[in-house]
């Protein structure tokens, strides 16, 4: 059973009371070693220690630098500034679309496409070379059943049987190879004087799919998708945890596969069928690119949507084979075709919707090498970028874009209250409101009709959102309302009345009831 300790002095607070005993101050009491464990507590002194070390005190940072462009770009309207600080992205996205897209799909042209030839068939392939040099590359084959495998598979364009007079090819791997490839090597054959050969097609595209780009379009949103949600957390969600931005960026992966495939399938009947396969896919592939994205947001901060857009749209599109294949592509897009996402996304939609192109294990193991090289730049670049925001707060440096954002603030909080003023209110630290001025006032912006208004944009009568009336003499008043509705700030003075003006109210007002703290009793 515990005792009470009588020597621990009380702390009272009250009044002293006549007769009564006056409380005993505490007595001072050294700091102790914790009783938990072996170590101190935290800030406490060791026992037998006369002295702590004494602390260095930081040095004083030098102060920073500015270059005259900077100086004078500090001089513009803040608006202004932050409106050139992000035309950037513009000139980024014009750059990115003529080196990539244009450069790209200007003038796609065959080189190297393989061709599975059944048997052999010299002079076949010496008429080829001789008419169209480097555009296409002869594989011998013994069985016609293995080479429509590889048709079907991707890695070979089409299978010409010289026997049968014959070839094959599959639309549903790649429609623009199904329809080119035949028709040139057909001009070559006729030309030899060999009569016109039969085209059998081994995987046909469907009526809602007529030219092989709903994978392509599909891949897109899905690219989009995943890198914007991690661009966003970059952008703004600096000192949020790892496990945060994770939670975010799959549940967001997952809401948006829903969307895109929703849309994509039962809504515009682009795809039929498959659309749990598809959400699972999407959901992956949103995830990867998303960790992806994410970690590259900590070393450049808010220029992230350049290196995002630059490997999962400007470079992935033209090199995913989804418009050309990659053997109608220029150089790097062709070698590109090996490592970027949209590759692998579109192979895994045709192979799943179509029965065509390689199995998942390449696209698997893609999605996996991103959302590693994701993790990792996650785990290294939290740590530099919280090293480099303490250098930032130690040495008072600062850039341009939070220079224009706080002369920005500061501009609004300007604007803000002039605008208060003009409505006979004042704002306080606090974010109260209180009136500026008693008199007979009003707005004289607020003339107008009930349509369109003032000349300013200005109701002419109180708003819901908390405005207040306008008070000429004579008129009475209740207490001036925060725009957070009744009760949520202070209560400020009544208006002030002559008796000449009470008087006037009560007789104008008599079969009226009276509402209000300032009522008249």
């Amino acid at each position: 059973m515990s005792t009470p300790r009588n020597d621990v002095p009380r702390n009272d607070d009250g009044p002293e009371r006549p007769g009564g005993s006056r409380p005993t101050p505490p007595k001072p009491r050294g700091t102790r070693p914790s009783a938990r464990g072996t170590k101190p507590r935290r800030g406490g002194k060791v026992a037998g220690h006369a002295r702590s070390a004494p602390r260095r005190q930081a040095p004083v940072p030098a102060p920073q630098q500015h270059s005259a462009y900077r100086r004078w770009y500090s001089t513009l309207h803040p608006s202004l500034q932050l409106i050139g600080l992000q035309l950037w992205m513009p000139l980024f996205f014009i750059v990115g679309f003529c080196l990539c897209y244009v450069f790209a799909f200007h003038a796609p042209h065959p080189h190297d496409v393989p061709i599975a030839l059944i048997g052999s068939d010299p002079t076949f392939v010496q008429a080829v070379q001789r008419a169209l040099p480097g555009e296409f590359v002869f594989h011998s084959y013994d069985s016609l059943a293995q080479a429509k495998r590889d048709v079907l598979g991707g890695s070979m364009a089409v299978a010409y049987d010289p026997a049968a007079n014959e070839f094959f090819k599959a639309s549903a791997h790649q429609f623009q190879v199904a329809s080119l490839v035949p028709a040139t090597l057909t001009a070559v054959l006729t030309g030899m004087g060999v009569a016109t050969p039969k085209v059998t097609e081994l995987a046909p595209l469907p009526a809602w799919d007529e030219y092989g780009t709903v994978a392509m379009y599909v891949m897109l949103a899905w690219c989009i998708g995943g890198y914007m949600v991690a661009m966003f957390i970059g952008i703004m969600g600096g000192p949020l945890r790892h496990r945060t931005r994770m939670t975010v960026i799959v549940v967001g992966g997952l809401v948006i596969s829903l969307i895109t495939n929703t849309l994509a399938g039962p809504v515009l009947g682009a795809i039929h069928g498959h659309w749990i396969q598809l959400v699972l896919i999407a959901w992956g592939w949103i995830v990867a690119i998303g960790l992806a994205v994410n970690g590259l947001s900590y070393f450049v901060g808010r220029f992230i949507a350049a290196p995002a857009m630059v490997c999962f749209v400007f470079l992935s599109m033209p090199s995913s084979g989804g418009a050309y294949p990659k053997w109608f592509m220029p150089e790097p897009f062709a070698w590109l075709n090996n490592v970027v996402v949209g590759s692998s996304m579109v192979d895994m939609i045709k192979h799943q919707v179509y029965g065509v192109g390689p199995g998942p294990a390449r696209g698997l193991i893609t999605m996996a090498c991103y959302a590693t090289a994701g993790l990792v730049l996650m785990y290294f670049g939290k740590k530099w970028w919280e090293r480099r925001r303490i250098r930032a707060i130690v040495t008072g440096r600062t850039t341009m874009f939070q220079d224009a954002n706080t002369a920005n603030r500061e501009f609004l909080g300007g604007q803000r209250d002039a605008e208060l003023e003009r409505h006979g209110l004042t704002s306080t630290e606090t974010g109260t409101l209180s009136v500026l001025r008693d008199d007979d006032w009003e707005d004289e912006r607020t003339g107008g009709d009930v349509f369109t208004g003032g000349r300013d944009g200005l109701e002419p009568g109180a708003t819901p959102t908390g405005r207040i009336a306008v008070v000429r003499s004579g008129e009475r008043t209740g207490p001036v309302q925060r725009p957070g509705g009744a009760g949520t700030g202070p209560r400020t003075r009544p208006v002030p009345r002559s008796e000449g003006s009470r008087a006037s109210a009560r007789s104008d007002t008599s079969d009226e009831p009276q509402h209000g703290r300032h009522a008249d009793r």
